[in-house]
């Protein structure tokens, strides 16, 4: 960040009176400008025993498989994105569920949240940033073409919560990957 937003003035980074983070401070208006993660909403929308997944028409991870999710808008709330982005990236409508699997990741500063799903039918199709779509058994999961690990780790709970019925709640964070030696 260079400039306020508030007022056009330049930024420093430093960390403001009060405060214990450095943020970017306007030397103008003292107006403090925040970041925070961003807010990853969606679903993992069921039909009987499969699960409907989005083949990605865009970066990143273009033409690898995921759940209909995408960044939270402002003014949304947590199922009335998970329901947009369901409606957006799949043409799908759905029933959403229970809150069901949220991760951090803090080396690119996002949180998933993810609640299971229900079809509301089957009139579904790709929508503008979707190259395809599918119904998928458990057997049938392109699992080295899943997009990311959120989505891996989410669909494995699952289909283990499913083969013993009962359907908990997860929790865990993404670390950065490894570098690869040298």
């Amino acid at each position: 960040m260079k400039f306020c937003s508030n007022c056009g003035a330049s930024v420093v980074h430093k960390v403001p009176a009060g405060d214990n983070l450095p943020r970017y401070v306007c030397g103008h208006c003292d107006t403090i400008h925040y970041q925070n993660p961003r807010m990853v909403v969606g679903c993992v929308p069921v039909w009987e025993d499969k699960i409907l997944l989005c083949k990605r028409g865009i970066q990143p991870r273009i033409g690898l498989w995921t759940v209909p999710a995408g960044f939270m808008e402002n003014g949304e709330t947590l199922d009335a994105g998970a329901m947009r982005e369901t409606l957006e990236e799949a043409c799908a409508r759905v029933d959403i569920g229970k809150l069901y699997a949220v991760y951090n990741i803090p080396h690119i500063h996002q949180v998933y949240l993810l609640f299971l799903a229900k079809l509301k039918d089957l009139d579904f199709k790709a929508g503008d940033e979707t190259q395809e779509v599918g119904l998928f058994r458990e057997d049938q999961i392109p699992w080295d073409q899943i997009a990311f690990a959120t989505v891996r780790n989410t669909l494995t709970h699952y289909f283990a919560d499913r083969a013993r019925n009962q359907f908990d709640f997860h929790l865990g964070t993404i670390e950065r990957p490894l570098s690869p030696a040298r």
